[in-house]
């Protein structure tokens, strides 16, 4: 048996998944410790090992797989997400990990791994041929991304990236702002997507149904905003000369 090719088999692994091969706790420590010594293994984090490519001198497992490996409910989401869907090619080195469970942030081979506190489980995929990859489907990301952009993306990027998803599932849409039950995320995910709505090929009724839940409380779109102009449709204040979407560009509003 040749224990680097056996662990080849799977992009992240743990001492368990070691230890299969020997059935003796210390005996798959040393092996691995060998592994790491000879360059074969590199350490992602406490128990968290990838193999080093031999054709390559990098780790085999990506960010995507690391991040889905890093707790028993960790999935990529946000702009990570994105990034795996092809929404955006620019490579942000955070990586953002939702999970149930709360792990420290951490560093490994260039990128930082960020903890995100999951807050809904459904809308989360494992695609096929993926290598154990799990990230939350294009609906759920763009929804995430809209409740926490002045968190994590801010706005500017958040519309950037709504101006490269073609096609939505509306009813998931629907489906992801029910479960979260807040209603400034409604105001915010119609204001914003009323601009692209026949480029995401949205209906009147989803704005509709948004609308019907912003309930009367007026806020600002962005949480830095000093001043800006209010819309009465969403009860939003936006910034004045606040970049809109229109037939998918980006243009100066005199708001």
């Amino acid at each position: 048996m040749n224990l680097y090719f056996e662990l080849l088999k799977k992009p992240v692994f743990n001492m368990e998944d070691v230890n299969v091969f020997y059935n003796n706790k210390d005996s798959a420590c040393s092996a691995v410790k060998r592994m790491m010594k000879d360059g074969l293994v590199a350490k992602i984090r406490n128990n968290m090992y990838t193999c080093i490519s031999g054709e390559t001198g990098a780790p085999v497992a990506n960010r995507f797989q690391i991040a889905s490996t890093i707790t028993p409910t960790s999935y990529v989401s946000h702009h990570t997400a994105l990034e795996y869907h092809g929404i955006t090619d620019q490579v942000v080195y955070d990586v953002y990990v939702s999970s149930e469970t709360r792990f420290r942030d951490f560093t490994f081979d260039g990128y930082t791994y960020c903890f995100v506190a999951s807050k809904c489980s459904e809308g989360v995929e494992k695609p096929a041929y993926s290598g154990g990859v799990a990230v939350t489907n294009l609906e759920r990301t763009l929804v995430d991304c809209i409740k926490d952009m002045d968190k994590i993306s801010g706005v500017e990027e958040v519309i950037e990236n709504i101006k490269s998803v073609q096609r939505i599932k509306e009813k998931r849409l629907l489906r992801y702002l029910e479960l979260y039950q807040n209603q400034f995320l409604y105001q915010k995910t119609g204001y914003l997507l009323w601009q692209v709505k026949e480029q995401m090929g949205l209906s009147d009724l989803f704005f509709e149904k948004c609308n019907e839940q912003i309930g009367k409380s007026k806020r600002y779109l962005t949480s830095d905003q000093m001043s800006g102009q209010y819309d009465a449709t969403w009860k939003l204040i936006v910034p004045k000369n606040f970049e809109k979407l229109k037939n998918g560009e980006m243009i100066d509003a005199e708001l």
